[in-house]
């Protein structure tokens, strides 16, 4: 018979704790979009609970800001979902895109440096590795 993986995390002691702070989370997840306003929603979450304070990770500062100003309403508003709040702290971390790429910079030489590849390729007998640092010092 096969199982739902709750059934064996709800039998061990440790993982039972683990589970219900799991489902105290998506709690207060779901009651903190349904009273956040539309802008939060899409540019905040909430990250832990500890001991009465519910932990918000927002995207930018000015967002960490408005749910700072906000925080007693928002706490209110959380209490009354049955989870006692007492307070919020908000952190700023912004979303993590894993399949973004980042641009790559194509950076040139100094004058400086190339003059000193060039000078190297000059004393280098002809070959791959003076050709090399020859186009290395035609790079602008």
């Amino acid at each position: 018979m096969i199982q739902n993986p709750e059934h064996y995390l709800e039998r061990d002691g440790g993982s039972a704790q683990v589970l219900a702070h799991a489902r105290l989370l998506h709690k207060l997840t779901r009651r903190f979009e349904a009273v956040a306003p539309l802008a939060f929603r899409q540019a905040a979450r909430v990250a832990n609970f500890r001991l009465g304070v519910v932990v918000i990770l927002a995207e930018n500062g000015a967002v960490a800001a408005k749910i700072r100003q906000m925080s007693q309403r928002l706490c209110d508003e959380l209490s009354r979902g049955g989870t006692q709040c007492s307070g919020i702290e908000v952190k700023v971390q912004p979303r993590q895109n894993p399949f973004q790429s980042k641009p790559s910079m194509h950076k040139g030489l100094s004058e400086k440096a190339q003059a000193g590849v060039g000078a190297l390729a000059a004393g280098l007998p002809p070959g791959p590795l003076r050709e090399a640092l020859e186009r290395l010092a035609q790079r602008r």
